[in-house]
């Protein structure tokens, strides 16, 4: 079946400045690489709506939404935290970005399409209920899982996050909700200082040192995930997807590969097409190599189209 390719020109127009990681030129590669490699055939484009502010609420304090409307600036930069800034395009940008992962569970749930990839910036899972850090600013894959739950009514939706960086954002806005399942890999310790020590039944953590490659990547997923995955049986699966634990990629130190990206996006598959009719959405969060970065998507794609 075909993929859902959601994302918005907004999203190409955010900047953080011209040296910033986080920078325009990520949805280009990936876009690149997909045209590239023919497999862009493989997918239908759509332009992602702009979330609602009731859709936002669901997931962040209402006083946070307004204060990030409120500063967004006219011209140049705003610094809305140490390590996050908006442009003049921003906000555009976060809206859609979040918009993108509704409009995702609306064609997956409506049974439009099997799966979606949002291909969105600015990224989201560290945003938490009522703070941006980490360059995000809405969490666009708990909207969505929100959107799911209420609008369509699920009563058991899966997070799994293989991103580099724990998604402290996430694991906040769901930290007493037992309807999301929230499994997150990433390095410890390093950026954003995670407690590992606090967990539950549906907040599972899974540490990797610095230096990990596939292999212990591998055997902590099967150890950790895999078993409380089928136990809750999902009835969707939302993926945060980070790609910056790959080893060329030096904004951390995990020693992953393109092949590893396939694996977990198999492993996932698995749990999706077993429980929830195979219904995969997928978040663009982090990836900073250029390379690296358009082919473990194009992999993460064409594994998930299968």
């Amino acid at each position: 079946m075909i993929i859902a390719y959601i994302s918005h020109p907004s999203c190409s127009q955010h900047q953080m400045g011209t040296s910033h990681p986080e920078s325009p030129l990520r949805l280009s590669a990936i876009e690149d690489r997909l045209i590239e490699t023919g497999f862009d055939f493989a997918l239908r484009h759509y332009d992602a709506p702009a979330v609602s502010c009731k859709q936002l609420e669901r997931v962040h304090d209402p006083d946070y939404v307004e204060d990030i409307f409120r500063m967004a600036p006219v011209q140049g930069l705003k610094q809305i935290d140490e390590d996050t800034s908006m442009n003049p395009h921003t906000l555009e940008a976060a809206l859609h970005a979040a918009g993108a992962v509704v409009m995702a569970a609306d064609l997956v749930l409506g049974d439009e399409t099997g799966s979606a990839f949002c291909g969105v910036r600015p990224p989201g899972h560290h945003a938490e209920r009522a703070r941006s850090m980490g360059f995000c600013i809405f969490n666009n894959v708990a909207v969505g899982a929100a959107h799911a739950l209420v609008h369509h009514g699920l009563q058991r939706v899966a997070i799994v996050d293989f991103d580099v960086h724990h998604g402290n954002g996430t694991e906040d806005i769901f930290r007493n909700d037992p309807r999301v399942l929230y499994c997150s890999s990433f390095q410890h310790p390093f950026y954003p200082h995670t407690d590992i020590t606090w967990t539950s039944e549906h907040i599972i953590k899974t540490p990797l040192r610095a230096g990990d490659d596939g292999r212990q990547f591998r055997d902590a997923i099967m150890h950790d995930w895999m078993p409380a995955l089928h136990a809750f049986e999902p009835e969707l699966v939302l993926i945060s997807a980070g790609f910056d634990g790959h080893a060329q990629d030096d904004m951390s130190h995990l020693r992953l590969n393109d092949e590893d990206y396939a694996w977990i996006t198999r492993k996932i598959k698995s749990v999706a097409d077993a429980h929830a009719g195979g219904r995969i959405i997928s978040v663009l969060e982090g990836g900073y190599h250029l390379p690296s970065l358009a082919r473990s998507v194009a992999i993460h794609l064409s594994t998930l189209l299968g």
